[in-house]
């Protein structure tokens, strides 16, 4: 599984442990930054994670920024991607098995560190279901294909 992760300066503390987390587990990932600490606009870092998931060069990808709004706002402008804001388990599996989210928003300034890795770990170990839910996921993309 190919992963692809960026922050805004908000997000960096919390990306750099996610970071250490998918080296612990084996995952290969690319970091799209930001390389300082300074203030930065999200958007322009969302927006290329986004858009290697959505030309499959990524399995996944996984944003942070202050409160996560934000970085899934603009995820979710790219076509084809379902970026889920998650600050908790139950939402993190539940997004993966019943809405086949391909991208992961989360907020530094509301989740510790802990509760982040575990989110991460559940979301990317948690297959899509199908079933009932491809047919909900495919209205997703019939409405996307509308605009």
């Amino acid at each position: 599984m190919k992963i692809a992760i960026a922050s805004d300066h908000g997000g960096n503390n919390l990306r750099k442990e996610i970071k250490g987390l998918l080296e612990a587990k084996g995952y290969e990932y690319t970091d799209f930054g930001p390389k300082e600490d300074g203030s930065v606009d999200y958007p322009d870092f969302a927006k290329p994670v986004a858009e290697g998931v959505a030309s499959g060069e990524f399995d996944k990808g996984i944003l942070i920024c202050g409160t996560g709004i934000g970085m899934s706002i603009a995820a979710n402008k790219v076509k084809g991607v379902r970026c889920a804001l998650v600050h908790d388990t139950f939402s993190a599996k539940a997004t993966r098995c019943h809405n086949d989210s391909n991208v992961i928003a989360m907020g530094e300034r509301v989740i510790g560190p802990g509760l982040a890795l575990d989110i991460v770990d559940i979301w990317l170990s948690t297959d899509f279901e199908g079933g009932r839910h491809e047919r909900r996921v495919s209205k997703i993309t019939e409405i996307e294909a509308e605009n």
